[in-house]
Protein backbone atom coordinates (compact mmCIF):
# COMPACT_ATOMS: atom_id res chain seq x y z
CA UNK A 1 0.00 0.00 0.00
CA UNK A 2 1.36 3.41 -0.95
CA UNK A 3 1.96 5.83 1.87
CA UNK A 4 -0.12 9.01 1.90
CA UNK A 5 1.65 12.24 2.72
CA UNK A 6 -0.63 14.21 5.03
CA UNK A 7 1.87 16.93 5.85
CA UNK A 8 0.42 20.33 5.01
CA UNK A 9 2.63 22.96 3.41
CA UNK A 10 1.43 26.55 3.70
CA UNK A 11 1.46 28.33 0.34
CA UNK A 12 3.37 31.55 -0.12
CA UNK A 13 2.61 34.67 -2.13
CA UNK A 14 4.76 37.28 -3.78
CA UNK A 15 6.18 38.56 -7.08
CA UNK A 16 4.75 42.03 -6.61
CA UNK A 17 6.47 44.50 -8.88
CA UNK A 18 6.21 48.07 -10.07
CA UNK A 19 6.37 48.45 -13.88
CA UNK A 20 9.29 50.58 -14.95
CA UNK A 21 9.93 52.37 -18.21
CA UNK A 22 13.16 51.68 -20.08
CA UNK A 23 16.02 54.08 -19.40
CA UNK A 24 19.58 54.55 -18.24
CA UNK A 25 20.41 53.32 -14.72
CA UNK A 26 17.59 54.45 -12.37
CA UNK A 27 16.15 56.88 -14.91
CA UNK A 28 12.95 56.38 -16.82
CA UNK A 29 12.18 57.35 -20.37
CA UNK A 30 11.71 61.07 -19.63
CA UNK A 31 14.78 61.22 -17.39
CA UNK A 32 16.89 59.54 -20.06
CA UNK A 33 15.59 61.99 -22.67
CA UNK A 34 16.61 64.90 -20.39
CA UNK A 35 20.15 63.49 -20.09
CA UNK A 36 20.55 63.06 -23.86
CA UNK A 37 19.14 66.54 -24.45
CA UNK A 38 21.73 67.93 -22.04
CA UNK A 39 24.55 66.10 -23.81
CA UNK A 40 23.35 67.37 -27.18
CA UNK A 41 23.11 70.91 -25.84
CA UNK A 42 26.67 70.59 -24.49
CA UNK A 43 28.05 69.47 -27.84
CA UNK A 44 26.31 72.32 -29.62
CA UNK A 45 27.64 74.79 -27.02
CA UNK A 46 31.18 73.52 -27.57
CA UNK A 47 30.86 74.10 -31.30
CA UNK A 48 29.26 77.56 -31.11
CA UNK A 49 30.37 79.30 -27.89
CA UNK A 50 33.57 77.50 -26.98
CA UNK A 51 35.01 75.38 -24.20
CA UNK A 52 33.83 77.12 -21.02
CA UNK A 53 30.22 77.52 -22.11
CA UNK A 54 30.12 73.88 -23.22
CA UNK A 55 31.55 72.69 -19.90
CA UNK A 56 28.96 74.78 -18.06
CA UNK A 57 26.11 73.25 -20.03
CA UNK A 58 27.46 69.72 -19.46
CA UNK A 59 27.87 70.42 -15.73
CA UNK A 60 24.26 71.61 -15.53
CA UNK A 61 23.11 68.48 -17.35
CA UNK A 62 25.16 66.27 -15.02
CA UNK A 63 23.75 67.91 -11.90
CA UNK A 64 20.23 67.54 -13.27
CA UNK A 65 20.86 63.83 -13.91
CA UNK A 66 22.16 63.35 -10.35
CA UNK A 67 19.11 65.09 -8.88
CA UNK A 68 16.86 62.64 -10.75
CA UNK A 69 19.00 59.52 -10.30
CA UNK A 70 20.00 59.59 -6.63
CA UNK A 71 17.04 58.17 -4.72
CA UNK A 72 16.46 57.05 -1.16
CA UNK A 73 15.06 53.70 -0.04
CA UNK A 74 11.52 54.95 -0.69
CA UNK A 75 12.28 55.78 -4.34
CA UNK A 76 12.21 59.52 -3.69
CA UNK A 77 14.74 61.60 -5.60
CA UNK A 78 16.18 64.91 -4.44
CA UNK A 79 13.77 66.68 -6.79
CA UNK A 80 10.80 64.81 -5.28
CA UNK A 81 11.77 65.69 -1.71
CA UNK A 82 12.47 69.32 -2.58
CA UNK A 83 9.13 69.60 -4.38
CA UNK A 84 7.30 68.19 -1.35
CA UNK A 85 9.04 70.66 0.97
CA UNK A 86 8.24 73.56 -1.31
CA UNK A 87 4.59 72.59 -1.64
CA UNK A 88 4.19 72.34 2.14
CA UNK A 89 5.86 75.71 2.71
CA UNK A 90 3.52 77.31 0.18
CA UNK A 91 0.54 75.66 1.89
CA UNK A 92 1.63 76.85 5.34
CA UNK A 93 2.39 80.39 4.20
CA UNK A 94 -1.02 80.68 2.53
CA UNK A 95 -2.80 79.11 5.52
CA UNK A 96 -4.38 76.23 3.61
CA UNK A 97 -3.02 73.73 6.14
CA UNK A 98 -5.44 75.23 8.69
CA UNK A 99 -9.20 74.64 8.75
CA UNK A 100 -12.04 76.09 10.78
CA UNK A 101 -15.68 75.12 10.30
CA UNK A 102 -19.02 75.57 11.98
CA UNK A 103 -20.65 78.87 12.94
CA UNK A 104 -17.23 80.40 13.73
CA UNK A 105 -15.55 78.98 10.65
CA UNK A 106 -14.68 80.48 7.30
CA UNK A 107 -17.49 78.83 5.35
CA UNK A 108 -20.47 81.18 4.86
CA UNK A 109 -23.07 78.46 5.49
CA UNK A 110 -21.67 77.53 8.95
CA UNK A 111 -21.59 73.75 8.48
CA UNK A 112 -19.03 71.21 9.68
CA UNK A 113 -18.20 69.97 6.21
CA UNK A 114 -15.23 67.74 5.48
CA UNK A 115 -11.94 69.42 4.62
CA UNK A 116 -9.53 68.77 1.76
CA UNK A 117 -10.28 66.30 -1.00
CA UNK A 118 -13.73 65.40 0.37
CA UNK A 119 -14.89 69.01 0.84
CA UNK A 120 -17.12 68.99 -2.25
CA UNK A 121 -18.45 65.47 -1.74
CA UNK A 122 -22.19 64.80 -1.52
CA UNK A 123 -23.82 61.86 0.25
CA UNK A 124 -26.94 60.14 -1.13
CA UNK A 125 -28.95 57.16 0.05
CA UNK A 126 -30.84 54.77 -2.22
CA UNK A 127 -32.17 51.21 -1.98
CA UNK A 128 -30.86 48.17 -3.86
CA UNK A 129 -32.87 45.39 -5.47
CA UNK A 130 -33.16 43.66 -2.07
CA UNK A 131 -34.77 46.83 -0.62
CA UNK A 132 -31.70 47.50 1.51
CA UNK A 133 -30.65 51.15 1.90
CA UNK A 134 -27.13 51.95 0.74
CA UNK A 135 -25.02 55.09 0.88
CA UNK A 136 -23.51 56.51 -2.29
CA UNK A 137 -20.83 59.17 -2.07
CA UNK A 138 -20.33 61.53 -5.00
CA UNK A 139 -17.02 63.38 -5.49
CA UNK A 140 -17.66 65.86 -8.33
CA UNK A 141 -13.98 66.86 -8.61
CA UNK A 142 -13.13 63.48 -10.14
CA UNK A 143 -16.68 62.42 -11.17
CA UNK A 144 -16.57 59.36 -8.90
CA UNK A 145 -19.36 57.54 -7.07
CA UNK A 146 -18.54 55.24 -4.15
CA UNK A 147 -20.56 52.53 -2.42
CA UNK A 148 -19.37 51.02 0.85
CA UNK A 149 -19.95 47.53 2.27
CA UNK A 150 -19.80 46.80 6.00
CA UNK A 151 -18.26 43.40 6.68
CA UNK A 152 -17.78 41.12 9.68
CA UNK A 153 -14.44 39.33 9.03
CA UNK A 154 -14.33 35.80 10.35
CA UNK A 155 -10.66 35.98 11.32
CA UNK A 156 -8.09 33.19 11.08
CA UNK A 157 -8.19 32.02 14.70
CA UNK A 158 -9.14 28.33 15.11
CA UNK A 159 -9.59 28.06 11.33
CA UNK A 160 -7.99 25.30 9.28
CA UNK A 161 -5.12 26.49 7.06
CA UNK A 162 -6.87 25.00 4.04
CA UNK A 163 -9.87 27.25 4.69
CA UNK A 164 -7.62 30.30 4.94
CA UNK A 165 -6.04 29.36 1.61
CA UNK A 166 -9.48 29.07 0.05
CA UNK A 167 -10.37 32.54 1.34
CA UNK A 168 -7.18 33.98 -0.13
CA UNK A 169 -7.86 32.31 -3.47
CA UNK A 170 -11.45 33.59 -3.51
CA UNK A 171 -10.23 37.09 -2.63
CA UNK A 172 -7.85 36.97 -5.57
CA UNK A 173 -10.68 35.85 -7.80
CA UNK A 174 -12.91 38.64 -6.46
CA UNK A 175 -10.25 41.24 -7.24
CA UNK A 176 -9.70 39.80 -10.70
CA UNK A 177 -13.44 39.94 -11.35
CA UNK A 178 -13.52 43.67 -10.56
CA UNK A 179 -11.77 44.37 -13.87
CA UNK A 180 -14.94 43.17 -15.62
CA UNK A 181 -17.24 45.47 -13.64
CA UNK A 182 -18.40 48.24 -15.96
CA UNK A 183 -17.26 51.67 -14.88
CA UNK A 184 -15.35 50.52 -11.79
CA UNK A 185 -12.21 52.57 -11.17
CA UNK A 186 -10.89 51.47 -7.78
CA UNK A 187 -11.57 49.42 -4.67
CA UNK A 188 -10.39 49.71 -1.07
CA UNK A 189 -10.43 47.61 2.08
CA UNK A 190 -10.33 49.48 5.39
CA UNK A 191 -9.72 47.70 8.72
CA UNK A 192 -10.11 49.78 11.88
CA UNK A 193 -9.24 48.81 15.43
CA UNK A 194 -10.45 50.91 18.35
CA UNK A 195 -11.23 50.55 22.07
CA UNK A 196 -14.53 48.86 22.81
CA UNK A 197 -16.84 51.05 24.85
CA UNK A 198 -18.72 48.03 26.20
CA UNK A 199 -22.17 49.48 25.54
CA UNK A 200 -23.04 46.93 22.87
CA UNK A 201 -22.02 44.02 25.09
CA UNK A 202 -23.92 45.42 28.07
CA UNK A 203 -27.04 46.02 26.00
CA UNK A 204 -26.92 42.51 24.49
CA UNK A 205 -26.43 40.75 27.84
CA UNK A 206 -28.94 42.75 29.85
CA UNK A 207 -31.65 42.24 27.24
CA UNK A 208 -31.21 38.45 27.38
CA UNK A 209 -30.89 37.82 31.14
CA UNK A 210 -33.68 35.62 32.44
CA UNK A 211 -35.20 37.13 35.61
CA UNK A 212 -35.71 33.62 36.97
CA UNK A 213 -32.10 32.59 36.41
CA UNK A 214 -30.00 31.59 39.45
CA UNK A 215 -28.47 34.45 41.39
CA UNK A 216 -24.94 33.15 40.80
CA UNK A 217 -25.45 33.11 37.01
CA UNK A 218 -26.80 36.66 37.00
CA UNK A 219 -23.92 37.93 39.15
CA UNK A 220 -21.42 36.26 36.83
CA UNK A 221 -22.97 37.92 33.77
CA UNK A 222 -23.00 41.31 35.49
CA UNK A 223 -19.32 40.88 36.32
CA UNK A 224 -18.55 39.99 32.70
CA UNK A 225 -20.39 43.10 31.49
CA UNK A 226 -18.42 45.25 33.95
CA UNK A 227 -14.91 43.85 33.48
CA UNK A 228 -14.74 42.45 29.94
CA UNK A 229 -14.71 45.79 28.05
CA UNK A 230 -11.62 46.95 29.98
CA UNK A 231 -8.68 46.82 27.60
CA UNK A 232 -10.65 45.10 24.86
CA UNK A 233 -10.82 46.31 21.28
CA UNK A 234 -13.32 46.24 18.49
CA UNK A 235 -12.36 45.49 14.89
CA UNK A 236 -14.44 46.74 11.98
CA UNK A 237 -13.88 46.44 8.25
CA UNK A 238 -15.33 48.07 5.14
CA UNK A 239 -14.97 47.45 1.43
CA UNK A 240 -15.53 50.47 -0.80
CA UNK A 241 -15.99 50.40 -4.57
CA UNK A 242 -15.55 53.54 -6.65
CA UNK A 243 -17.23 53.90 -10.03
CA UNK A 244 -16.80 56.48 -12.78
CA UNK A 245 -19.64 58.72 -13.83
CA UNK A 246 -18.98 57.74 -17.47
CA UNK A 247 -19.35 54.01 -17.90
CA UNK A 248 -16.75 54.00 -20.69
CA UNK A 249 -14.29 56.38 -22.30
CA UNK A 250 -16.10 59.01 -24.36
CA UNK A 251 -19.52 58.17 -22.94
CA UNK A 252 -21.82 60.76 -21.39
CA UNK A 253 -21.47 61.30 -17.65
CA UNK A 254 -24.35 59.87 -15.67
CA UNK A 255 -26.34 61.62 -12.97
CA UNK A 256 -26.39 60.28 -9.39
CA UNK A 257 -29.86 58.82 -9.96
CA UNK A 258 -28.71 56.97 -13.08
CA UNK A 259 -25.66 55.57 -11.28
CA UNK A 260 -27.82 54.50 -8.33
CA UNK A 261 -30.24 52.61 -10.61
CA UNK A 262 -27.30 50.79 -12.18
CA UNK A 263 -25.67 49.91 -8.86
CA UNK A 264 -28.91 48.85 -7.18
CA UNK A 265 -28.99 45.67 -9.23
CA UNK A 266 -25.25 44.97 -8.90
CA UNK A 267 -24.79 45.47 -5.16
CA UNK A 268 -26.42 42.15 -4.08
CA UNK A 269 -24.11 40.15 -6.32
CA UNK A 270 -21.00 42.01 -5.19
CA UNK A 271 -21.85 41.58 -1.50
CA UNK A 272 -22.70 37.88 -1.94
CA UNK A 273 -19.34 37.15 -3.59
CA UNK A 274 -17.55 38.93 -0.74
CA UNK A 275 -18.78 36.36 1.77
CA UNK A 276 -16.68 33.62 0.15
CA UNK A 277 -13.48 35.63 0.78
CA UNK A 278 -13.67 35.43 4.59
CA UNK A 279 -15.28 38.86 4.88
CA UNK A 280 -18.28 37.35 6.67
CA UNK A 281 -21.69 38.89 6.20
CA UNK A 282 -21.30 41.84 3.83
CA UNK A 283 -24.06 44.39 3.54
CA UNK A 284 -24.22 47.90 2.09
CA UNK A 285 -23.49 50.69 4.53
CA UNK A 286 -26.28 53.18 5.12
CA UNK A 287 -25.78 56.93 5.01
CA UNK A 288 -26.21 57.24 8.79
CA UNK A 289 -23.58 54.56 9.45
CA UNK A 290 -21.09 56.25 7.15
CA UNK A 291 -21.70 59.59 8.87
CA UNK A 292 -20.96 58.00 12.24
CA UNK A 293 -17.73 56.39 10.98
CA UNK A 294 -16.38 59.67 9.62
CA UNK A 295 -17.51 61.68 12.63
CA UNK A 296 -15.76 59.34 15.05
CA UNK A 297 -12.58 59.29 12.94
CA UNK A 298 -12.18 63.07 13.26
CA UNK A 299 -13.37 63.24 16.89
CA UNK A 300 -12.77 59.87 18.67
CA UNK A 301 -14.51 60.78 21.98
CA UNK A 302 -17.75 61.04 19.99
CA UNK A 303 -17.71 57.22 19.76
CA UNK A 304 -18.75 56.90 23.42
CA UNK A 305 -21.71 59.22 22.93
CA UNK A 306 -22.85 57.42 19.78
CA UNK A 307 -22.48 53.94 21.34
CA UNK A 308 -24.33 55.04 24.46
CA UNK A 309 -27.17 56.42 22.33
CA UNK A 310 -27.42 53.15 20.37
CA UNK A 311 -27.39 51.12 23.59
CA UNK A 312 -30.21 53.26 25.02
CA UNK A 313 -32.25 52.87 21.85
CA UNK A 314 -32.06 56.58 21.01
CA UNK A 315 -31.77 57.36 17.30
CA UNK A 316 -28.61 59.12 16.14
CA UNK A 317 -29.23 61.59 13.35
CA UNK A 318 -26.18 62.99 11.57
CA UNK A 319 -26.03 64.69 8.20
CA UNK A 320 -23.05 64.87 5.86
CA UNK A 321 -22.57 68.53 6.75
CA UNK A 322 -22.04 67.67 10.42
CA UNK A 323 -19.32 64.98 10.27
CA UNK A 324 -16.28 67.15 9.57
CA UNK A 325 -13.89 68.47 12.21
CA UNK A 326 -14.42 71.79 13.93
CA UNK A 327 -10.75 72.60 13.36
CA UNK A 328 -7.66 70.91 12.03
CA UNK A 329 -4.01 71.71 11.52
CA UNK A 330 -1.92 69.71 9.07
CA UNK A 331 1.72 69.71 10.16
CA UNK A 332 4.76 68.32 8.40
CA UNK A 333 4.88 65.08 10.43
CA UNK A 334 1.44 64.82 12.06
CA UNK A 335 -2.15 65.97 11.87
CA UNK A 336 -4.24 67.56 14.63
CA UNK A 337 -8.02 67.31 14.29
CA UNK A 338 -10.50 68.26 16.99
CA UNK A 339 -9.62 66.24 20.12
CA UNK A 340 -7.05 63.89 18.58
CA UNK A 341 -3.64 63.68 16.90
CA UNK A 342 -2.84 61.38 13.99
CA UNK A 343 0.12 60.22 11.93
CA UNK A 344 -0.30 58.57 8.53
CA UNK A 345 2.04 56.46 6.42
CA UNK A 346 2.03 55.32 2.79
CA UNK A 347 3.51 52.09 1.49
CA UNK A 348 6.54 52.58 -0.75
CA UNK A 349 7.58 48.93 -1.02
CA UNK A 350 5.64 45.67 -0.96
CA UNK A 351 7.15 42.67 0.89
CA UNK A 352 10.15 41.32 -0.96
CA UNK A 353 10.32 37.61 -1.56
CA UNK A 354 7.55 35.22 -0.57
CA UNK A 355 5.20 35.73 2.36
CA UNK A 356 2.34 33.75 3.88
CA UNK A 357 -1.28 34.75 4.39
CA UNK A 358 -0.69 36.08 7.92
CA UNK A 359 1.97 38.62 6.98
CA UNK A 360 -0.24 41.61 7.92
CA UNK A 361 -1.54 40.14 11.19
CA UNK A 362 0.55 42.27 13.56
CA UNK A 363 -0.05 45.44 11.55
CA UNK A 364 -3.81 44.89 11.64
CA UNK A 365 -3.97 43.80 15.28
CA UNK A 366 -4.94 46.27 18.04
CA UNK A 367 -2.09 47.88 19.96
CA UNK A 368 -2.18 49.37 23.44
CA UNK A 369 -0.21 52.47 22.41
CA UNK A 370 -2.64 53.38 19.60
CA UNK A 371 -6.19 54.52 20.38
CA UNK A 372 -7.52 54.08 16.86
CA UNK A 373 -5.73 52.54 13.90
CA UNK A 374 -6.83 52.22 10.29
CA UNK A 375 -5.11 50.15 7.62
CA UNK A 376 -6.47 50.67 4.12
CA UNK A 377 -5.51 48.60 1.09
CA UNK A 378 -6.13 50.52 -2.14
CA UNK A 379 -6.67 48.65 -5.41
CA UNK A 380 -7.00 49.80 -9.02
CA UNK A 381 -7.94 46.84 -11.25
CA UNK A 382 -6.91 46.85 -14.91
CA UNK A 383 -9.10 45.57 -17.70
CA UNK A 384 -7.83 42.53 -19.57
CA UNK A 385 -6.87 44.39 -22.75
CA UNK A 386 -4.77 46.99 -20.96
CA UNK A 387 -3.23 44.43 -18.59
CA UNK A 388 -1.81 42.40 -21.47
CA UNK A 389 -0.18 45.48 -23.00
CA UNK A 390 1.24 46.60 -19.64
CA UNK A 391 2.92 43.28 -18.78
CA UNK A 392 4.35 42.88 -22.29
CA UNK A 393 5.78 46.40 -22.25
CA UNK A 394 7.19 45.85 -18.78
CA UNK A 395 8.86 42.63 -19.89
CA UNK A 396 10.37 44.36 -22.93
CA UNK A 397 11.69 47.21 -20.74
CA UNK A 398 13.27 44.72 -18.32
CA UNK A 399 15.00 42.95 -21.22
CA UNK A 400 16.29 46.30 -22.53
CA UNK A 401 17.90 47.05 -19.17
CA UNK A 402 19.74 43.70 -19.35
CA UNK A 403 21.01 44.13 -22.91
CA UNK A 404 21.92 47.82 -22.57
CA UNK A 405 25.23 47.03 -20.82
CA UNK A 406 28.01 44.49 -21.04
CA UNK A 407 27.49 43.17 -17.51
CA UNK A 408 23.90 43.46 -16.26
CA UNK A 409 23.46 43.74 -12.50
CA UNK A 410 21.96 41.00 -10.39
CA UNK A 411 19.02 43.28 -9.63
CA UNK A 412 18.33 43.68 -13.39
CA UNK A 413 18.43 39.90 -13.90
CA UNK A 414 16.01 39.28 -11.03
CA UNK A 415 13.77 42.06 -12.32
CA UNK A 416 13.65 40.47 -15.77
CA UNK A 417 12.70 37.07 -14.35
CA UNK A 418 9.97 38.68 -12.23
CA UNK A 419 8.59 40.52 -15.27
CA UNK A 420 8.55 37.28 -17.27
CA UNK A 421 6.72 35.47 -14.46
CA UNK A 422 4.10 38.23 -14.30
CA UNK A 423 3.57 38.09 -18.08
CA UNK A 424 3.19 34.30 -17.90
CA UNK A 425 0.59 34.46 -15.11
CA UNK A 426 -1.38 37.16 -16.93
CA UNK A 427 -1.39 35.07 -20.10
CA UNK A 428 -2.82 32.16 -18.08
CA UNK A 429 -5.79 34.28 -16.97
CA UNK A 430 -4.60 36.07 -13.81
CA UNK A 431 -5.81 39.61 -13.20
CA UNK A 432 -3.53 42.62 -12.91
CA UNK A 433 -4.12 45.09 -10.09
CA UNK A 434 -2.23 48.18 -8.97
CA UNK A 435 -2.32 48.37 -5.19
CA UNK A 436 -1.09 50.49 -2.33
CA UNK A 437 -1.50 50.74 1.41
CA UNK A 438 -1.99 53.59 3.88
CA UNK A 439 -1.89 53.42 7.67
CA UNK A 440 -3.25 55.97 10.15
CA UNK A 441 -2.63 55.92 13.91
CA UNK A 442 -4.68 58.20 16.17
CA UNK A 443 -4.24 59.11 19.85
CA UNK A 444 -6.06 61.60 22.05
CA UNK A 445 -2.94 62.77 23.91
CA UNK A 446 -0.08 64.46 22.06
CA UNK A 447 2.48 63.00 24.48
CA UNK A 448 1.54 59.48 23.35
CA UNK A 449 2.16 60.27 19.70
CA UNK A 450 5.82 59.03 19.66
CA UNK A 451 4.72 55.71 21.21
CA UNK A 452 2.04 55.29 18.54
CA UNK A 453 4.56 56.03 15.78
CA UNK A 454 6.99 53.47 17.20
CA UNK A 455 4.24 50.85 17.50
CA UNK A 456 3.21 51.18 13.85
CA UNK A 457 6.76 51.21 12.52
CA UNK A 458 7.67 48.09 14.51
CA UNK A 459 4.60 46.20 13.31
CA UNK A 460 5.28 47.25 9.71
CA UNK A 461 8.73 45.67 10.00
CA UNK A 462 7.21 42.31 10.91
CA UNK A 463 4.85 42.73 7.94
CA UNK A 464 7.92 43.27 5.70
CA UNK A 465 6.40 46.50 4.41
CA UNK A 466 8.31 49.66 3.64
CA UNK A 467 6.27 52.55 5.03
CA UNK A 468 7.07 56.24 4.65
CA UNK A 469 5.41 58.96 6.75
CA UNK A 470 3.21 61.14 4.57
CA UNK A 471 5.32 64.24 5.07
CA UNK A 472 3.49 67.42 4.18
CA UNK A 473 0.28 65.56 3.24
CA UNK A 474 -0.97 64.19 6.55
CA UNK A 475 -4.51 65.51 6.12
CA UNK A 476 -4.80 64.07 2.61
CA UNK A 477 -3.62 60.59 3.57
CA UNK A 478 -5.85 60.67 6.67
CA UNK A 479 -8.86 61.19 4.40
CA UNK A 480 -7.61 58.47 2.03
CA UNK A 481 -7.54 55.97 4.90
CA UNK A 482 -11.27 56.48 5.51
CA UNK A 483 -13.78 54.32 3.58
CA UNK A 484 -14.65 57.17 1.22
CA UNK A 485 -13.27 55.75 -2.02
CA UNK A 486 -10.93 58.67 -2.74
CA UNK A 487 -8.65 57.93 -5.70
CA UNK A 488 -5.45 59.82 -4.88
CA UNK A 489 -3.80 59.70 -8.35
CA UNK A 490 -6.83 61.48 -9.80
CA UNK A 491 -6.22 64.42 -7.44
CA UNK A 492 -2.53 64.81 -8.28
CA UNK A 493 -1.39 67.79 -10.33
CA UNK A 494 1.30 65.71 -12.05
CA UNK A 495 -0.03 62.57 -13.79
CA UNK A 496 1.33 59.30 -12.42
CA UNK A 497 2.53 58.30 -15.90
CA UNK A 498 4.92 61.27 -15.96
CA UNK A 499 6.19 60.52 -12.43
CA UNK A 500 6.91 56.90 -13.37
CA UNK A 501 8.80 57.94 -16.51
CA UNK A 502 11.19 60.32 -14.72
Amino acid sequence: MAAINTEYKEPSYGNWRVPRSAGLANLGAIGTAIVFAGLLAGIISFAIWGLFVGLGVLAFAGVSALLLTVKDKHGQSIVDRAGTRLAFKVSRSSGTNLYRSGPLGVTPWGMYQLPGLAAKSTLYEFTDSYKRPFAMLHVPTTSHFTVIFSTEPDGASLVDPEQVDAWVANWGGWLAGLSDEAGLDSAAVTVETAPDSGYRLRNEVLMNIDPEAPEFAREMLNEVVTTYPEGSATVRAWVSLTFKAAIRTGAKKRTPEEVARDLASRIPGLSARLQSTGAGIARPTTAQELCEVVRVAYDPPAALIIDEAHAAGSPVSLTWGEVGPTAHQSNWENYRHDSAFSVSWTMTGAPRGSVNSSVLSRLLAPHGDVDRKRVSLLYRPMDSARAAAVVEQDQNNANVRITSGNRPSARALVDARSAAQTAKEEAQGAGLVNFGLVVTATVTDRERLPDAVAAVEQSSGSARLLLRPAYGAQDTVFAASLPLGLVLPEHSMVPSEIKDAL
